[in-house]
C-alpha cells in the first residue's frame, strides 16, 4: 500500500504525547509556522539517528523558516527521550505507538519490513494543515531534511 496522503490534502489535528510525555496537538505546533512531520521507522537505530540529525544540523534553517521540525514512530515515550537526549535533537519527537496518525497518512505499512510497520515519509505541512510535499525515500535518510527546506524555501519566496 502506497503513501495515502498527498500534496494537497489537509491534515487532521491529532494529539500524540512528546518525548517528555507532554500532549501535543498538530494545531499547536503549527501555530508558529509550517511543521515538517517526518515519520521513521525506530528509534535508536542507524538510519533513523542519520535521518533526525540531519534535521538537528539545519535546525537554524528550518528556524529562519519559522519552521518546526516533528519526529514521529511508533517508539514508546521513553525510548523517544532517550533518543532525544542522546543526539540533543531540540525538536518535538511524538510517540504514535498504535499507529494511529501513520495509517491516517498512508505512512503505516500493512505489512512489516524487518521489525518495522513504519514508512520512512516526511510531509511539509503549512499553517493552514495543507500538505506542502510528500518525501517518500527509504534509501536517503537526508534527503528528507534537504528536501524539505527547498519546499519551505519556496514557500517563503
Amino acid at each position: 500500500m502506497a503513501v495515502t496522503a498527498a500534496v494537497g490534502d489537509v491534515v487532521e489535528d491529532f494529539e500524540l504525547l512528546d518525548e517528555t510525555g507532554t500532549p501535543r496537538k498538530l494545531n499547536e505546533l503549527l501555530e508558529n509556522g509550517p511543521v515538517v512531520l517526518f515519520f521513521y521507522p525506530a528509534a535508536m537505530t542507524s538510519g533513523c539517528t542519520l535521518e533526525s540529525c540531519r534535521f538537528r544540523d539545519l535546525a537554524a534553517e528550518f528556524a529562519a523558516l519559522k519552521a518546526t521540525p516533528v519526529g514521529i514512530s511508533r517508539d514508546a515515550v521513553p525510548r523517544q527521550k532517550r533518543f532525544a537526549d542522546t543526539y540533543g535533537l531540540g525538536y518535538p519527537l511524538l510517540s504514535d505507538p498504535d499507529g494511529v496518525v501513520a495509517r491516517s497518512l498512508g505512512a503505516r505499512r500493512s505489512y512489516a519490513v524487518g521489525p518495522f510497520l513504519t514508512r520512512r515519509v516526511t510531509f511539509v505541512i503549512d499553517v493552514d494543515r495543507r500538505i506542502l510535499e510528500v518525501i517518500h525515500n527509504e534509501a536517503s535518510m537526508e534527503i528528507h531534511a534537504d528536501r524539505a527546506l527547498e519546499v519551505l524555501r519556496a514557500r517563503a519566496s
